[in-house]
């Protein structure tokens, strides 16, 4: 999510637009980027555009050698200058927006241009949260194993100590 500098409504009253990235369950799936606005002090948002991910022609992230909040999105019909909240922010917005593009555009994708190699890179956040998400499923996968050696220790102690006292009761029996 990405914000725009505020505008004045009135002297009283502020908004902040957002991009939000998003793809459909359904298959096909569909990518779209939605511009919503928000009020200062409400937590509802409103939708004012959207936009298909095949319409965006370029991301333009102003600056390649400074880390910078300023970037402009070029789609089919429309063009707008943004500045986002940080520049984090921003980077956060390109590398998903980049990773989406790839993932499901297959025919015609956008030009990310004055863009920080750290955003198309091979260490970017989505690598590390996938890294973070491979390597915990990694260790529950590897927990689960050793509570199924555990439980299957346990289940041949118990056929141990069944057999004994079944031992026991029919010695016990014969006495």
């Amino acid at each position: 999510t990405k914000q725009h500098v505020p505008e004045t409504l009135s002297p009283f009253q502020l908004y902040v637009f957002s991009f939000i990235c998003s793809v459909t369950n359904k298959k096909p799936a569909q990518a779209s980027i939605t511009k919503v606005k928000q009020f200062e002090g409400s937590t509802s948002f409103v939708r004012r555009t959207q936009w298909m991910l095949e319409q965006l022609r370029q991301v333009n992230g102003i600056d390649p050698n400074r880390d910078s909040p300023e970037f402009d999105l070029l789609f089919e019909n429309a063009f707008d200058q943004w500045v986002a909240s940080t520049a984090s922010e921003k980077c956060t917005f390109f590398q998903v927006l980049h990773h989406t593009c790839q993932r499901y555009l297959t025919d015609k994708k956008p030009e990310f241009i004055n863009c920080q190699s750290k955003i198309m890179g091979g260490n970017s956040i989505l690598h590390s949260a996938a890294d973070s998400v491979t390597s915990a499923v990694q260790k529950a996968s590897q927990a689960l194993n050793e509570r199924g050696e555990r439980l299957g220790r346990a289940e041949e102690k118990t056929e141990e100590l069944k057999n004994s006292a079944q031992q026991f009761a029919e010695t016990a029996h014969k006495v």
